[in-house]
This record gives C-alpha cells, structure tokens and sequence, in this order.
C-alpha cells in the first residue's frame, strides 16, 4: 500500500479528530495522530489484513526546543509480508520544569520492542509512557537529574565526584571539528 492509501484508511477508519494532519516528504512522510488515540490507532495497523504492521522498526523522541513548545515521538513502522513502511507522529506540549513530564500512551502491548525504545525516549528526552509495563532509565543512572536530550538541559557540573563536562574533548585530543553545522 502506498502511503496516501494507507493515510486514506486511517482517515476512513479515525476521522479528523484522530488523524490530524500529515507531512508528504520523498524520505519519510509521516501522519501526524492525536496523542490519547494512538493505542487504538497502532493496533489498526498492526491487527488490519490490509497492512499489518507487524515490525515497529524504531521509536524516536525529539525535542523542538522551548521556542516551540513541543515534544514528539515518531514510530517508524515496517510490514514484513507486505514490505511497506509507515511512520507516525504524535506531538505534545513540552512540560515546565515544576510540571510533570508530558505523557503519550504505550504502544508496548501492540509491539514488544516499543519497551525498550519508550524507555530510552522517557530517559533522554523526558516523555513519559503511561501504563508501560517498566518504565524507568535504561541509559542513564537511575539517580540522574533531567533529561539530556531536551535542548535546554544544563549539564551536572559532577555526578558522584566525577567530572561530567567534557565539551573540549576532541580539540584537546587533536580532532578537527571543520563541519561548520549551524547550532
């Protein structure tokens, strides 16, 4: 299935209120879902004959910074029997440091390897997965303050003692950093 008959389907079976825009792009477009339905949304693509999903290839969490507001996970979806590929995205407000972290529903129920990757998403970049089944650091210290990934994370000047800073490491160390790449 292409993606436009595949967005068609959801947009039959969901409606608007579901499925709340997309994102046409000759890489990877996307479908952008209502964060409080995409359980129901996630176990449509993998449970339907039409285009069982039954390979969720990988689960990102993205911060787009304070200005504007936002977090996003974005489920990257594979069919192996039909070898077609889906994403979608859910988006969600970026919590304030005295809120709790802002939260999207699991999906580790329809695929299994959505709890490591929740997991990661929840250490690093701050989004929390109600109902998951273990959702606690996977890459981090259990003890480690914030969420290194959000674009305004101060970094611990120490952890333990130790020294975490190490911004100059590869100048100090001979490499050359010529990419020029914006910030």
């Amino acid at each position: 299935m292409t993606f436009a008959e595949i967005k068609d389907l959801l947009l039959t079976r969901f409606g608007e209120t579901v499925i709340l825009g997309e994102e046409v792009h000759p890489l990877q477009s996307y479908v952008l879902v209502a964060d409080w339905a995409l359980p129901e949304v996630a176990e449509f693509l993998h449970d339907q004959e039409q285009t069982y999903f039954d390979f969720l290839s990988c689960l990102t969490g993205v911060d787009n910074g304070p200005e504007a507001g936002t977090l996003e996970v974005i489920y990257h979806l594979y069919s192996i029997p039909y070898n077609h590929h889906f994403a979608l995205k859910v988006q969600v407000p970026r919590n304030l440091a005295d809120q709790h972290l802002p939260a999207v529903p699991t999906v580790s129920h329809v695929w299994r390897s959505a709890d490591w990757h929740e997991r990661e998403v929840y250490d690093l970049v701050g989004i929390s997965f109600p109902d998951h089944p273990d959702l606690r650091r996977i890459l981090c210290a259990a003890d480690w303050e914030g969420h290194p990934l959000r674009k305004d994370y101060t970094w611990p000047a120490e952890y333990h003692g130790i020294k975490v800073p190490y911004d100059q490491h590869n100048e100090e160390n001979g490499v050359k950093n010529d990419w020029n790449l914006p910030s």
